[in-house]
């Protein structure tokens, strides 16, 4: 751990985070989340690319001759579509990416016009003293929950500028927790992969890298690892890292759950959408024993991430999902550590100043 704690590249840029997470990302509707990426990845890259989906990334060459490393977040976030607007003004929506019933009625949303104006609003739910027996014990389908934005009618929404295909973004503002060392914020899922991408550009800037690296993120993550085989196909990558925020398992009512926050960064062995070569994570793993960068596994039955679409494109490409836990992903908010973002920088520049050509055919030829 001093080793880690000593490193005086390891400054996390915070204010970067607050913006990433603030700003709206909708599936499909990133544009606001590239603008803020573009911002600051032209600072550091020596050449910006994007792909015809919306991601961006930037390369820094170290090595022409070496392998061409692709690190990337995603920058949508879990959020909704507006289908309907009923005669009373009630906006009827869908769901964009995962979500759970249970965590939506009565939360703040913003609803983004075409116009990018932000309407506030609330997902509504039906007071309590208003409810049979029967219906305070079932979950209420998404189908039948509705956005209030205030409106009169159809007509008045409409001339604020609402239309069936905008979306909308939950609502939870950036806040420090009390002591100083977790965040709670909308979207850590994923502006931690967006602003990580950037920190190790930022950290690379007097650093000697053997490779041609590519950071940035992709779109369209959350509503079926979309964004991922585009970026896959521009780049051509030899080897991949996606970065992503995996739920925690050690909030009340979990058993053995993988990953608690506070305990290091991580690095996912397995989900439904792929399997870590064994070659690949030892590497991983004796980077992370040699910088004493505090780290921990994940194994998902479910989910999947970029990692499992680009790894399966062109000859194969040797990925891995690394990154973070957060408590709440998939929800209004989520609470990260910041010791994590730490280690996790701290890993992907040991891994960029690490991957020569002979370790990227070490780890190819498994």
């Amino acid at each position: 751990m001093t080793k880690l704690l000593e490193r005086s590249e390891l400054s996390i840029d915070w204010e970067m985070f607050e913006l990433l997470t603030q700003v709206p990302g909708a599936p499909g509707f990133e544009y606001e989340v590239r603008k803020v990426m573009k911002s600051y990845l032209a600072q550091y890259a020596d050449e910006i690319i994007q792909d015809r989906l919306g991601g961006i990334y930037g390369k820094k060459e170290g090595n022409r001759n070496g392998p061409k490393i692709l690190v990337a977040g995603h920058m949508d976030e879990v959020a909704f579509m507006i289908t309907r607007i009923t005669e009373d003004g009630f906006l009827k929506f869908q769901p964009l990416g995962g979500w759970w019933s249970h965590v939506l009625l009565a939360q703040r949303v913003d609803v983004i016009t075409n116009k990018g104006k932000r309407i506030p609003g609330i997902i509504g739910s039906i007071p309590v003293h208003l409810l049979e027996q029967d219906q305070k014990e079932k979950l209420v389908k998404t189908s039948q929950m509705f956005i209030d934005v205030g409106a009169k009618s159809r007509e008045e929404a409409e001339e604020w500028g609402i239309l069936p295909g905008d979306v909308a973004v939950p609502f939870s503002p950036y806040t420090e927790c009390e002591g100083g060392k977790r965040i709670m914020s909308k979207a850590w899922d994923n502006r931690l992969g967006c602003g990580i991408a950037i920190e190790l550009l930022s950290g690379l800037q007097d650093e000697y890298h053997p490779n041609i690296l590519y950071a940035g993120a992709t779109v369209q993550e959350e509503v079926g690892l979309r964004g991922a085989a585009p970026a896959a196909h521009l780049i051509q990558p030899d080897l991949f890292f996606a970065v992503d925020v995996g739920p925690a398992g050690d909030t009340l009512g979990l058993q053995d759950g993988f990953g608690e926050i506070g305990k290091g960064m991580l690095i996912r062995v397995y989900d439904r959408s792929m399997i870590t070569l064994p070659r690949l994570r030892d590497f991983l793993l004796d980077i992370a024993e040699r910088e004493k960068i505090p780290y921990q596994f994940f194994v998902s039955p479910g989910g999947g991430t970029d990692a499992g679409r680009v790894h399966v494109t062109g000859k194969g490409v040797p990925s891995v999902a690394i990154g973070v836990v957060a408590r709440y992903i998939h929800t209004h908010a989520s609470i990260i550590d910041k010791d994590d973002v730490e280690a996790t920088k701290a890993f992907v520049l040991a891994l960029a100043k690490e991957l020569d050509y002979t370790t990227y055919q070490s780890i190819k030829n498994h």
